[in-house]
């Protein structure tokens, strides 16, 4: 069951990793071209919400990873499961589809759990 867990915090790593990285670097007028969700937040704030991805996809995998206050990792699963409750509130105001924001962030809760069970 831990190497499912593994898989799963994983692919969930690697989606914020990319994610918030295109977000973080680059500019607010190349996101938008690609997501018109960014209407509505300012480049600082979409720096902000890529930078807290990253160090989220940071935080699922690093702590389990080395031993190091493994606590962080439900942590930071539960974290990101809250940023993606905010993007299903964005999404469902300006109604755009919500589902995989709404999946990416069951997904995180599911991960913080099974950290929690398992870990």
């Amino acid at each position: 069951m831990i190497i499912a867990l593994w898989i799963l915090t994983g692919l969930l790593a690697a989606l914020f990793l990319m994610a918030g990285g295109m977000k973080a670097l680059k500019s607010r007028e190349a996101v938008l071209a690609n997501m018109s969700w960014v209407e509505e937040v300012s480049a600082p704030q979409l720096k902000a919400i890529g930078i807290l991805e990253v160090l989220g996809a940071f935080g699922l995998v690093m702590p389990a990873a080395t031993g190091i206050l493994p606590w962080l990792t439900p942590v930071a699963a539960f974290a990101l499961a809250l940023t993606m409750a905010f993007a299903v509130a964005l999404h469902a105001k300006r109604k755009e589809p919500f589902v995989p924001s709404l999946v990416l962030g069951v997904v995180s809760v599911l991960v913080g759990v099974g950290w929690i069970v398992l870990g």
